[in-house]
């Protein structure tokens, strides 16, 4: 009987690295030839925090070029505010025709036993004057 799966600091960071990525953890116990539940026995604190120091450095890199210089630093800087700092852009949609355009809307009910018999936008049943 073997002594069990050892892990060492190459392998937490190949973990670690590969959890940041995104790859699941199934593929990642295939690749360094454990199985899922030995993974997460062993390397439950690289699984659960990969991603986030991997957001982090992105992040750390997104941050600097946007404080940079260039276009580049526009680019980032832009995203960083929709982002981060909530910015939206406004798009305004102006029509512009020779005439001035209205719209009436008007609800009309059809008596389905009788679809001849239409009653307008007024008419309310619940009035006392109703027809």
């Amino acid at each position: 009987m073997g002594r069990g799966h050892q892990p060492d600091p190459l392998t937490r960071r190949q973990v670690e690295a590969m959890a940041g990525y995104g790859v699941p953890e199934v593929d990642i116990g295939g690749i360094i030839g454990i199985d899922p539940k030995t993974l997460r026995k062993h390397y439950r604190a690289e699984l659960d925090y990969g991603h986030t120091k991997a957001n982090i450095k992105v992040a750390e890199n997104l941050y600097r070029k946007a404080t940079g210089e260039g276009r580049e630093s526009v680019t980032a800087a832009i995203f960083w505010l929709k982002a981060r700092a909530g910015w939206r852009e406004k798009q305004i949609h102006e029509i512009q025709t020779p005439e001035p355009v209205t719209f009436t809307i008007e609800r009309i009910i059809v008596d389905p036993t009788n679809p001849e018999a239409t009653l307008g936008p007024n008419f309310r049943k619940d009035r006392a004057d109703a027809p």
